[in-house]
């Protein structure tokens, strides 16, 4: 026949999605080029890849010879054959290899009838090496030996493992034909479970030959098996987690069981036994009585929650049923456990943190909208309500969903569209795996065409309206991790408002104590008391009706907090402190990154949610701007600036310091959100704090001067103060270190009018009185955090006069001055009113604190004996040293002694160590080799270590604390506010004592000398 002629009768490769070169050359080689194979070319235009389909069936035509001719016959009159043959060959590359080396098994493609059961699977199994039952055994004990032993086994295990695994990747896979539809997710997965049973049981056998040729096996052992595999809902590339009980477990049922995992992993699949007690560095096996002891005493939560899925599924079935009798129990008493939520939200964190940003939209397992997300769900409603409904207690996904929704745990429209997002990810992770037979979760890049358009084609998704395949199912990925990630949600926390607000929504309905117990299991540890803060909030009003709205999702990001139980109370007073906030509800419905935020700040630090309600402006800055968070877009100078000015307006002292006291809780508030948040380091916090403290001051420093010179001129004594008035900062605030807690420690410095109405002596008076007002002003009972102005500092202590002229100053340091007081003198710095005068103070006092070639050994010697009665006489009683912020070893006090030590030796010949900040004067420390950089190091990290433990306490218990608590509730809250989201509280407490315990040795050597 003319090829032309031949050519225009068939379909045009093109149309048939042929796009390889060679593709009529294949097809004429396979005699299909011709029009009598107009109905075989069609069908292999619907196979997931045309290309790679042909090739598969010209190397199948090659390996067959001979026998080409009975398939090609085969593959024109049986449409069933031919849709599984092109569907299995199209969709995994790997299992048409498989084909090709073993080709006469297309012919098991061709069997009708049902898949094979558990029975058969095992029989042919164990027919690949010629195993027989163990004789003596109960008819319980599927124990067999094999007729070849050791790695010769392997070959024909592995080929028959093929066989049957692409039996049903080819009914999988098949487009559809005539009576027989694509097989079901669950159906695929039961006979991959059977298959692995059988897998198994197998190797077992050939580790009987291998480990006892010549004897019967003493004892018992049975195999358990775990994961997927035990809840039969297996993938086609998986590990098959198992758990071995032996009776005895001595080293002859080890040596039985590695060799099973060895012949296993290497025919068939990993066989993993990580499960286990104490994991990899467990015993293999164990008796059923250690395992037990092992669960009632040592167990994690996360061991429970995996032996959810725990089967009998070879060896010895007895024994195995014994085991998940003995354990199931404990099982259902795990969200009991006092550490259950905290294990249980951890895990899942890191879970989560585990998969690569650049993955995260992309990761089918792990991801956010993932199959995890899924079975983590029902896991954990299965472990809250299985206590108390036994018909929770079963193993697969699906099947516990199922369940949960007939109980009433879980809406019925939920529960559909859950379990079908399921089973559509696990659709896709099946097909993604049978590609290659390799264990994947992970989807192509989304702008890999290609690879989406075969992947749609072999998922059996369609075109639709202007969208190809490939599009619509990048579409759907995307609809459907949406979905999950919003039921995830919807799973834990609707059903509880939708059952106290007693809506008729998905007829869901959980009595009081279904709602304590989820919520207990969600991390509220007052349930009950949780359920009335609900049942206040999700009231009959229009209020009610949008927090029923905004609850579940608040109620998650709550839970995820180190205090949900406060998250929850504080947003209820806030909620109700707002209840005429018009803008409140509105903005947590339309701005989620407030809401979430907001929720972080609630369930971490009952401090700012008190300040939150009194000034709930703040809130609105928890929202992104152009810039990002807004929480951190203020500078400086504008708090200062609008204290001024607000001060100014102000009609009377009284509302100057109301006006100022108002700014600085607010922006006490912005701060503090933005440090729990981990929007600000350390040294952004103590300088932000620093620059309010100081804006207060300054501003009341202002109002009271003002006021005062109003009432002079109203007597007739001028419009002019009869002083200039300086503050200068001290300690911390001079350092702009300040911390929540810290006082503001000041010297006032006064320089009389020349030419005024006062004499000296009255002017002197005039300012005292003026700094008096200031420190009592500031520090008056409020609900404010207050501001105590603190002078103890000056001259003479508290026993000297509390403002003192330029000149007084200047004599007295020439006189009197102490080294202790030298000291102090290295953070002065001018925080508030006059600045021309605050800098005559620093000039006239550099001399002082600098002394040319630094202190004497006297003086040296002067201030470790104070540091020594300081560290002795003000540790508080029965504070522990090891963890007191302030004055433990290695705590603020030894790293800021030992850098002013250095200051002062040092600071008259390098010029850059004049310097009130610790952190500073450390980088010149360092950068002038004035000490070694690690040390430096060293002493950088317990600073910032102990300053931001400190920091985090106050915003924790509201109060200064420079005590670390032991472990606990408390200590794991400070950890979380810390920023130690890694790990436990125990590793922050381990990180904290390592850090410290190394400064301190550097603080023995520079400071103590030793």
């Amino acid at each position: 026949m003319n090829p032309n002629t031949q050519r225009s009768r068939i379909p045009g490769v093109g149309r048939l999605g042929l796009l390889e070169p060679t593709a009529e050359t294949n097809l004429a080689s396979l005699g299909w080029f011709e029009p009598e194979s107009v109905d075989v070319l069609w069908a292999l235009s619907r196979s997931a890849d045309a290309d790679i389909t042909l090739k598969a069936l010209v190397r199948l035509r090659e390996a067959l010879g001979d026998g080409w001719p009975e398939l090609d016959a085969a593959i024109r009159s049986d449409t069933t054959l031919r849709g599984r043959l092109f569907g299995v060959l199209g969709g995994s590359e790997a299992l048409g290899d498989h084909l090709v080396s073993n080709p006469s098994a297309w012919r098991l493609l061709a069997e009708r009838g049902p898949l094979a059961g558990r029975e058969q699977l095992r029989e042919q199994m164990l027919a690949a090496v010629g195993a027989v039952k163990e004789p003596g055994r109960p008819d319980d004990d599927l124990l067999y030996r094999a007729a070849i032993a050791g790695a010769t086994a392997v070959p024909p295990l592995r080929t028959k493992h093929r066989d049957l695994m692409m039996v049903v990747a080819a009914r999988d896979m098949a487009d559809l034909v005539e009576n027989e539809p694509w097989l079901p997710f669950v159906e695929v997965g039961e006979y991959l479970a059977d298959l692995a049973d059988a897998a198994l049981t197998a190797a077992l056998a050939v580790a009987v030959a291998t480990v006892y040729p010549d004897k019967p096996v003493p004892g018992r052992l049975a195999v358990i098996a775990m994961g997927k595999c035990g809840a039969r809902e297996l993938n086609y590339v998986s590990d098959v987690d198992v758990i071995f009980v032996a009776e005895p477990a001595d080293g002859p049922s080890a040596r039985l069981a590695g060799e099973m995992m060895r012949i296993g992993s290497m025919a068939f699949f990993d066989v993993d036994a990580g499960l286990r007690p104490e994991g990899k560095n467990g015993s293999l096996t164990r008796t059923l009585d250690s395992h037990i002891a092992y669960y009632k005493r040592w167990a994690k939560t996360w061991e429970f929650q995996a032996l959810l899925k725990a089967r009998p599924a070879i060896g010895d079935m007895a024994l195995g049923q014994a085991y998940v009798d003995a354990l199931s129990p404990m099982v259902w008493e795990a969200s009991e456990r006092a550490d259950f939520v905290p294990e249980v939200q951890q895990m899942r964190r890191r879970v989560e943190e585990n998969v690569p940003p650049e993955l995260r939209e992309r990761e089918l397992k792990l991801g956010r909208g993932g199959l995890r997300d899924v079975e983590f769900a029902v896991q954990l409603l299965q472990l809250v309500h299985g206590r108390t409904d036994e018909s929770l207690r079963v193993r697969g996904t699906l099947d516990a969903l199922a369940a949960l929704t007939e109980g009433g745990y879980v809406g019925r429209d939920d529960g559909a569209n859950f379990s079908a997002s399921y089973r559509f990810l696990r659709l896709l992770e099946h097909r993604l795996q049978l590609e290659r037979l390799k264990r994947t979760h992970t989807l192509p890049p989304f702008d890999d065409d290609e690879a989406w358009r075969w992947l749609a084609r072999a998922a059996h998704v369609r075109p639709d309206g202007d969208r190809d395949a490939a599009g619509v199912l990048r579409a759907e990925v995307r609809r459907q991790a949406t979905r999950v990630r919003r039921l995830h949600t919807k799973l834990f926390y609707r059903p509880l408002l939708e059952s106290i607000a007693q809506l008729d929504a998905d007829e869901v309905r959980l009595s009081d104590a279904s709602i304590v117990l989820r919520l207990k299991a969600l991390g509220f540890e007052q349930a009950e008391h949780a359920l009335q803060h609900l049942k206040s909030m999700a009231d009959g009003s229009r209020r009610g009706r949008i927090q029923t709205i905004l609850l579940p999702t608040l109620l998650e990001w709550l839970s995820e907090t180190p205090n949900p139980d406060a998250g929850l109370l504080n947003y209820r007073k806030l909620s109700e402190a707002l209840a005429g906030v018009e803008w409140y509800l509105r903005v947590l419905r339309d701005e989620s990154v407030v809401a979430q935020r907001l929720m972080t700040v609630l369930g971490s630090s009952t401090f700012v949610a008190e300040l939150l309600q009194r000034s709930p402006e703040v809130i609105r800055m928890y929202a992104d701007g152009a810039n990002g968070p807004k929480l951190v877009e203020v500078q400086p100078g504008e708090v200062t600036n609008g204290m001024l000015a607000a001060v100014t307006r102000a009609a009377n002292r009284d509302r100057a310091i109301a006006v100022a006291r108002a700014m600085r809780r607010a922006e006490i508030a912005r701060i503090a959100s933005a440090d729990v948040l981990g929007m600000l380091t350390v040294p952004e916090v103590c300088s932000a704090l620093s620059s309010v403290w100081s804006a207060a001051v300054n501003a009341a420093l202002v109002s009271e001067i003002n006021a005062s010179v109003a009432e002079r001129r109203a007597a007739g004594r001028g419009d002019q103060a009869p002083a200039r008035i300086s503050v200068i900062g001290m300690g911390r605030l001079g350092g702009h270190e300040i911390g929540y807690g810290s006082d503001a420690d000041v010297l006032f410095v006064c320089d009389p009018v020349e030419g005024g109405p006062d004499s000296e002596s009255e002017a002197v008076k005039w300012a005292d009185h003026i700094a008096e007002a200031v420190r009592k002003r500031l520090g008056a009972p409020s609900v404010d955090p207050g501001l105590e102005i603190d002078t103890g500092l000056r001259p003479e202590g508290r026993n000297g006069p509390v403002v003192r002229t330029l000149a007084a100053y200047r004599h007295y340091y020439d006189q009197w001055a102490q080294p202790w007081e030298v000291q102090a003198l290295l953070r002065a710095t001018q925080v508030a009113g006059d600045e021309e005068l605050g800098l005559e103070f620093l000039y006239m006092i550099d001399r002082i604190r600098y002394p040319d070639g630094g202190v004497s050994a006297d003086t040296v010697r002067e201030l470790r004996r104070i540091k020594a009665r300081v560290d002795s006489e003000r540790l508080p009683r029965g504070a522990d040293p090891a963890t007191h912020t302030k004055l433990g070893r290695g705590g603020l006090s030894d790293i800021e002694w030992t850098v002013q030590l250095l200051q002062l030796r040092h600071a008259s010949a390098v010029r850059a160590l004049r310097n009130t900040s610790t952190l500073q004067s450390l980088d010149t420390i360092g950068a002038t080799e004035v000490l070694a950089e690690s040390d430096v190091t060293l002493l950088r990290d317990a600073w910032l270590t102990a300053t931001r433990a400190r920091n985090a306490l106050f915003l924790v218990r509201g109060k200064p604390i420079d005590q670390l608590p032991g472990p606990g509730a408390v200590l794991s809250n400070v950890a979380y506010v810390a920023g130690w989201r890694e790990g436990s509280s125990l590793d922050f407490l381990d990180d904290y004592l390592r850090t410290t315990r190394r400064a301190r040795a550097v603080v023995d050597r520079v400071f103590w000398g030793e």
